[in-house]
């Protein structure tokens, strides 16, 4: 109290009554109702971490929060097997809410930003899986066989490189064939991106065109589980359609498209984020060295 009374008289003294009062579920709530509208897609991606930290975390004071709390949180997320980056953006979402709360919403923390203190968790190396040789025949030909317009979808994603997401919600109204280009508004990134058509991709919209609305009837979801079936149908083993995505760009490195034109197509920020994505196969720059 003493000390207390010494900071007032210093005019040091920052009252933390408010942050006593605000418990980290009002703080997600208010950075939800206020943050995520500017933000690209609306924080689509980033509503289940905030479910994550209100469920374990969200009864506590933002006074009460330490690291203690953020490791048992942490550590909890890697038991139940959530993904290492998916445990490491949860963290990320709530330093987010935390410098938010303290440096435009004026609410003083008087343990400071605990997640400072807290180690992220360690990221696996990145998937090298490739296509080997006629896995793509058998796995579009079981795409086929299953019926729909998934065969349509993996291929498109070949020739794109477009996450799941992001090829699951495309418009018609962003789509260009004359320009052979596609308009991602919402992407991963929370950046617009434009995405050119190969000749492939482009043959493929072209035999579905419409002027308006969804180009695709499936959902993320049902692209996955229907993804599944077909990739067990197929006999291939370890197999993810994301890996569609690392697919795709190491073709357009074996194309010889550059580091920045294929950034561009994909949409990647940082060389490193890119390499994680790209596994070149050896006796393809064998071959290569062989003709230069």
């Amino acid at each position: 109290a003493r000390a207390q009374e010494r900071e007032m008289d210093r005019g040091a003294f920052i009252p933390s009554d408010t942050a006593q009062r605000t418990t980290l579920s009002v703080a997600l709530d208010r950075y939800a109702e206020e943050v995520f509208p500017s933000l690209c897609g609306g924080g689509k991606f980033l509503r289940s971490n905030l479910e994550r930290l209100r469920e374990s975390l969200g009864a506590l004071s933002l006074a009460a929060l330490d690291a203690s709390h953020i490791s048992r949180f942490r550590d909890q997320c890697l038991k139940i097997g959530l993904a290492p980056q998916t445990v490491k953006h949860a963290l990320g979402l709530l330093s987010c809410v935390l410098k938010t709360a303290s440096i435009d919403w004026g609410i003083h923390l008087p343990r400071g930003l605990p997640t400072t203190l807290v180690r992220k968790p360690k990221l696996p190396n990145g998937r090298d899986r490739r296509l080997k040789s006629g896995e793509e025949e058998k796995l579009l030909k079981a795409a086929r066989a299953y019926g729909g317009e998934l065969m349509d979808i993996v291929s498109f994603a070949l020739e794109t490189a477009m996450r799941r997401e992001e090829i699951a919600e495309m418009r018609w109204e962003h789509v260009n064939l004359k320009q052979r280009v596609v308009l991602l508004p919402d992407t991963k990134i929370k950046e617009p991106r434009r995405v050119p058509l190969s000749p492939r991709a482009l043959t493929i919209l072209k035999a579905r065109r419409r002027d308006l609305g969804p180009v695709w009837a499936m959902r993320p979801d049902s692209i996955t589980h229907a993804f599944g079936r077909v990739r067990t149908r197929a006999k291939l083993e370890d197999l993810h359609f994301h890996d569609l995505r690392h697919e795709a760009t190491s073709r357009f490195f074996e194309k010889g498209l550059n580091m920045m034109e294929v950034a561009a197509i994909t949409g990647h920020k940082t060389l490193e984020m890119l390499k994680r994505y790209t596994h070149l196969k050896a006796e393809d720059l064998a071959a290569r060295l062989a003709d230069s």
